[in-house]
């Protein structure tokens, strides 16, 4: 069972995967939120596409004065970052960096947006753990639900999901649905 994970959730400002105009963060820790991040970020490339605008609702003016991606993760890796250390012979302190993995609903868009915005900002990917809250509906429900978008699948799971397509609503109702269903 996951109990240790981070929920996340991107809105993009087009179909570009690196214009990521906000982010979601949820850390699941034991089974109990501990911690979440909601920012804006002023998208690569930096233009808005009509249909994304529509469906979140943010637009240029909102993420004129946003920070860009790369200063938005260095504060997110403070949080996502254990630090281990064990003391070695010779009291020789050893230490080793783990990240807890990621939880996203339809994680190959999600992971595909970090991999692009890392990429662009000339970033190395610290090859992140996604696990996938879609492909987990899809065998626990089946054919029982209607379909497996977000809001219909963290309603099964007794999640009432608000204000969808926002970044960090999004994040929390994966969080829910991977709690339930991972």
């Amino acid at each position: 069972m996951l109990r240790d994970f981070i929920a996340i959730d991107f809105e993009t400002a087009n179909q570009e995967p690196s214009s990521v105009c906000s982010i979601g963060i949820v850390m699941v820790r034991d089974g109990q939120v501990v911690d979440t991040f909601y920012s804006l970020i002023q998208p690569e490339p930096n233009y808005y596409n009509y249909w994304c605008q529509r469906v979140h609702g943010i637009s240029q003016d909102d993420t004129e004065d946003a920070p860009v991606f790369s200063k938005v993760w260095q504060q997110l890796e403070e949080r996502i970052v254990e630090v281990y250390f064990s003391n070695q012979e010779n009291d020789d302190i050893r230490y080793q960096i783990a990240t807890l993995p990621f939880v996203a609903h339809n994680a190959r868009f999600d992971e595909g947006c970090l991999k692009a915005v890392f990429k662009v900002y000339q970033m190395d990917y610290p090859d992140y753990r996604f696990y996938d809250t879609l492909t987990a509906s899809r065998r626990q429900f089946g054919k029982s639900l209607p379909n497996h978008q977000l809001h219909t699948v963290a309603a099964a799971c007794g999640y009432d999901l608000q204000n969808h397509h926002h970044a960090l609503a999004d994040a929390e109702a994966c969080a829910a649905i991977a709690l339930y269903l991972l």
